[in-house]
């Protein structure tokens, strides 16, 4: 019997109903998806003015990570710009660097900010901390060429969506508990936080198709870790464990009201409160996951992008770039 779920926003109902969903994942399925093409970045570049560089960067075994730089044109050495470091969704087991790259890419043009996006290794190629490891070294790369992509070093956001939400929540608490770098703020968009699919949403969005379901959620899990057991999943692997999150930069929080998510995101808003930090949540009554990637148009989702980015102009401090 499926549980009552609460009720999706009338026009984002309305333009789900032509998408085709699914109830899980499979080994077969993710096969299929992963044939789709990437996102068509080109496209998203043409009206603008941005200077594009492609490079590579050494993983900790060496194996080379991809990184896309996107920068406003004419950013140098001097500019102090905010820098955007972009983890992206997929379930970590699909996407790529350009994945979603259009919301960032609005604080691009937003703030002048250089983004910066990871081609992370994928599960269940790659498992364990490989992930998480992977969106680590590109920041402490970003950190270390700070002046050569003409970056402010104090003011270097940290953000991803879904899956990427969580690995940026999992790279924020790498960057504290090891000292280094300094983040600014983590944007965690929808975030994918808890291994172990025990919340209230986890079971409303069981047993039926979906943009992303408990059962699709257990399968990306499963490939990140196996069959490791839960006292031996490290915190900043699924950072719902971490016991402390005092001492974490100031945090954006959004997810939907009818999505799985929901309840472990509000959670780690709660325990960061709890902890004397400082967090701002956003659930988005009637949002499905990932609605305001997938439907921009549709105006929760234009609200809830408009609301992000209003909350960075508040809290990126000032820089001779802003």
């Amino acid at each position: 019997m499926t549980m009552a779920r609460p009720a999706l926003d009338p026009e984002l109902r309305e333009l789900l109903a032509e998408m085709p969903l699914m109830s899980e994942l499979s080994a077969e399925v993710l096969a299929q998806l992963r044939q789709y093409p990437s996102t068509p970045v080109d496209a998203l570049l043409a009206d603008r003015q941005v200077d594009r560089r492609e490079v590579t960067i050494p993983a900790k075994d060496g194996t080379p990570i991809p990184l896309s730089i996107f920068s406003p044109a004419g950013t140098d050495s001097t500019t102090g710009a905010p820098c955007v470091y972009w983890m992206h969704g997929g379930g970590m087991v699909m996407g790529d660097r350009f994945s979603q790259i259009d919301i960032p890419l609005e604080w691009l043009d937003e703030f002048g900010a250089v983004v910066v996006s990871v081609d992370y290794r994928l599960a269940p190629e790659a498992g364990g901390t490989t992930l998480v490891e992977d969106c680590y070294q590109g920041l402490l790369w970003i950190a270390d060429h700070a002046a050569e992509l003409g970056i402010d070093p104090g003011r270097i956001v940290v953000a991803g969506a879904s899956a990427g939400g969580g690995l940026t929540a999992g790279v924020t608490l790498l960057a504290r508990d090891l000292g280094t770098p300094a983040i600014a703020a983590q944007v965690l968009i929808c975030p994918m936080l808890d291994h172990r699919n025990t919340t209230t949403s986890s079971s409303q969005y069981s047993n039926g198709p979906g943009v992303w379901t408990r059962e699709m959620n257990e399968f990306g899990w499963r490939s990140v870790l196996g069959g490791l057991p839960d006292e031996e999943v490290p915190a900043f692997v699924s950072p719902a464990l971490a016991d402390d999150l005092a001492g974490l930069p100031t945090t954006y929080i959004d997810t939907g009201s009818a999505e799985v998510f929901r309840d472990e995101d509000t959670d780690y808003a709660t325990r960061i409160w709890a902890a004397g930090g400082q967090a701002e949540l956003h659930v988005w009554a009637g949002g499905f996951h990932g609605f305001d990637a997938l439907y921009p148009q549709a105006r929760i989702a234009a609200t809830a992008r408009r609301t992000r980015t209003d909350w960075l102009a508040r809290i990126l401090p000032s820089g001779s770039g802003a």
